[in-house]
């Protein structure tokens, strides 16, 4: 029972930022007269027949300056940061040889070498 009325007011809620120009005009429609009678700007001069139409164009500004703000606000969040590795090779014959290039990007270089000493440590001899 609780996953469905969560289901549910997911559902409504996508559904509403989704359709915020529809609900806005539906509420509109349901209650013009109220609108008209007190929320107008011109409901004092009934000659322009505005019947709230302005009101119902402010909403509507309104809410596409909203959206507007939501898709800078998700463009800021779909940033991508790369990460740039050149990449290294390296040799089993000399171990201090390390090919480092000319690196594009020297703050991403990979500079790391072996403190590997050949004459201490040898691979053990097989008993023959």
């Amino acid at each position: 029972m609780f996953r469905k009325v969560v289901l549910f007011l997911y559902i409504l809620i996508s559904l509403m930022a989704n359709c915020s120009r529809f609900f806005i005009f539906a509420g509109f429609e349901f209650n013009k007269e109220y609108i008209a009678s007190n929320l107008c700007i011109n409901r004092n001069r009934p000659e322009m027949h505005c019947d709230g139409k302005c009101y119902l164009m402010k909403k509507i500004k309104q809410a596409e300056e909203n959206e507007k703000k939501e898709a800078a606000r998700n463009n800021l969040s779909l940033l991508e940061v790369s990460f740039y590795q050149e990449p290294f090779s390296f040799s089993f014959h000399d171990p201090f040889t390390l090919n480092i290039g000319n690196h594009s990007f020297p703050a991403y270089a990979y500079l790391y070498t072996s403190h590997y000493i050949r004459n201490i440590f040898r691979p053990p001899r097989p008993f023959v």
